[in-house]
C-alpha cells in the first residue's frame, strides 16, 4: 500500500513533534531529583546556558531549547522527578495538542471550517488576556488545558494546510510565485 505524499510529510512532522515532546517529558526524569529549578528567564534569549553546564548533553540540549523558546517561569512550569520541566505548562500543552491534532487529521483526513479551529484558540487567548490585564493567575492545569486545545487546532490546521498544498500542487506553486 502506497502512502500519499501529503500523509508522508505529515507523518514526518508528527514524528518530529512527538520526538520533541518525549524529550521534554524524559529530560527531567533522567536527571537527579531536585537538580533543575528556578529557570525563570525571557523568551528569545539564552538565560541559563552556563547554569546548565553540569547537565549531560541530551538533557542540556532540551533545557537549552526551552531556555531560548520559553520564559520557563518556575511557578508556571510543572515539575517531574523534583525537576522543573524545560518548557512551561502552556507550551507543553500546545505541543501535546499539536501532536494529537496532527495525528487526528492524519487518521481522519476530514477538513473542517477554519472558523472551528479559530474558536479553539479562544480559551488560551482569554486566559492570557485576563492574566495580562488583571491580578488573576491561572494554575498550571488550566494553562496546560488551554494550550492543548490551541495546539489541537494548530496541529489539525497544519494537517489541512499540508493536505491542501499536496492536493493542488499547481495552484500552490502559482500562489507562491505571485
Amino acid at each position: 500500500m502506497r502512502v500519499p505524499v501529503a500523509k508522508r510529510h505529515m507523518l514526518v512532522i508528527e514524528v518530529m513533534l512527538l520526538t520533541v515532546l518525549l524529550a521534554i517529558l524524559i529530560a527531567p526524569l533522567t536527571l537527579p531529583s531536585g537538580s533543575i529549578g528556578g529557570l525563570d528567564g525571557s523568551i528569545g534569549s539564552l538565560d541559563h546556558g552556563e547554569d546548565l553546564n553540569y547537565v549531560p548533553w541530551p538533557q542540556r540540549a532540551v533545557y537549552l531549547l526551552g531556555d531560548i523558546n520559553c520564559h520557563q517561569q518556575a511557578d508556571r512550569s510543572f515539575e517531574m522527578n523534583g525537576n522543573q520541566m524545560p518548557f512551561c505548562a502552556r507550551d507543553v500543552g500546545i505541543l501535546t495538542g499539536a501532536v494529537i491534532g496532527l495525528a487526528a487529521f492524519v487518521l481522519l483526513g476530514r477538513r473542517v471550517p477554519w472558523a472551528w479551529l479559530l474558536v479553539l484558540l479562544v480559551p488560551m487567548a482569554v486566559d492570557g488576556v485576563v492574566q495580562a490585564v488583571t491580578d488573576y493567575e491561572s494554575g498550571n492545569a488550566l494553562r496546560f488545558l488551554t494550550g492543548a486545545i490551541a495546539g489541537l487546532a494548530a496541529g489539525y490546521g497544519a494537517g489541512m494546510l499540508i493536505g491542501n498544498f499536496f492536493d493542488r500542487p499547481d495552484e500552490a506553486k502559482e500562489r507562491g510565485q505571485q
